[in-house]
């Protein structure tokens, strides 16, 4: 059974340390736009800082740095390049039979991409004096490689969950969507498709509607005043306050207040 599997997924078995062929950085793309490989037993993992194209099974995966991809056995995989091209990588034996983790050939590291490389960086230094210490690593890089396309607990990807909870504990704070993903790990175009996937929503929107849910709450539940509410939700500018409430709540904070409810 081939571990590659038609949707540009592959079938990841970890239950073992990978037993590796070669580790080291790599440069391509000065002499030629295309490269073509295939190795019989021996997995491909990489870690890029190019952009380019990778083409596996029939299908076309567009790189880009930070970008991480895993080629199966016996595959034969087409690279495209525009330009001088650099990448770590890595050659490797998994187990061949027992459960395996569905993960996509290719996949956005965002922001988890430098602690990689520096994994990565680290199994090269120990893969002649310390084998035992770079399978290690790379079993490590492996298993958090295979956790950026699991979902967590609920059905959501970790990324949203981590952001929405991000967004719950700074509802009060000024916050971006850059600070949002980096927290979340990801890049910020991965949780702006991430979240609009799995939630509907831009995260601007999300963050929006949140603030105002709150708000609504201290000002049905609570005697709190209205400017502290409008603080407490990251709209302390009152006239701000009352428009993001009229949009978003259909009344005025006093209108809302009246319906005090305790």
């Amino acid at each position: 059974m081939s571990d590659l599997l038609p949707d540009g997924a592959v079938m990841l078995r970890l239950q073992q340390p990978p037993v590796i062929a070669n580790v080291g950085a790599a440069v391509h793309g000065t002499t030629g736009k295309h490269d073509v490989f295939l190795l019989r037993d021996h997995w491909q993992l990489h870690l890029y800082a190019y952009s380019g194209e990778l083409i596996l099974g029939g299908l076309t995966h567009t790189i880009h740095p930070g970008h991480v991809s895993l080629v199966p056995p016996g595959q034969e995989v087409r690279f495209g390049y525009r330009g001088r091209s650099e990448h770590l990588f890595v050659h490797l034996q998994l187990p061949t039979v027992g459960p395996g983790l569905r993960v996509p050939v290719m996949q956005d590291a965002g922001e988890r991409a430098e602690a990689l490389s520096g994994m990565f960086r680290q199994a090269l230094a120990a893969a002649h004096r310390e084998p035992v210490q770079a399978a290690a690593e790379i079993w490590a890089v492996l298993w958090r490689v295979a956790q950026l396309a699991q979902p967590s607990e609920g059905g959501r990807h970790q990324a949203v969950v981590r952001a929405m909870d991000f967004i719950e504990s700074r509802l009060g704070e000024p916050v971006t969507v850059p600070q949002i993903a980096r927290y979340a790990e990801v890049s910020h175009n991965q949780l702006t498709r991430l979240f609009r996937l799995e939630t509907g929503e831009t995260v601007v929107a999300y963050l929006r509607r949140r603030r105002l849910e709150r708000a609504e709450h201290l000002l049905r539940r609570t005697t709190l005043p209205i400017p502290a509410i409008a603080g407490l939700v990251g709209i302390p500018d009152l006239q701000a306050f009352n428009k993001a409430c009229r949009r978003e709540l259909g009344q005025a904070p006093r209108a809302i207040r009246s319906s005090l409810s305790l």
